[in-house]
């Protein structure tokens, strides 16, 4: 059995730091962007989304497909013990 990830704990002034002020408002303030206005939406390229607040590997593009709904959407998460 694992050992479950150690929560990152981090003063508000190192998470502005940190994030820029887009991922800042989302990952803190649980904004979003606005539907088809993001820069992930039309990416294409291979590789891994990843959490820009701890890193954790979220998706692989593979599992990414275009629903219409102007936010990039994943098939399958990846697994990973971090939620």
């Amino acid at each position: 059995m694992s050992e479950s990830p150690q929560k990152i704990v981090r003063s508000d002034t190192e998470w502005r730091g940190l994030l820029t002020a887009e991922q800042y408002r989302v990952l803190r303030e649980k904004g979003t962007e606005r539907p088809f206005t993001g820069s992930l939406t039309q990416n294409h390229e291979t590789g891994n989304y990843h959490c820009a607040g701890c890193g954790a590997l979220l998706f692989a593009s593979g599992a990414k497909f275009d629903s219409g709904c102007g936010w990039p959407s994943f098939m399958l998460p990846a697994e990973s013990e971090r939620h």
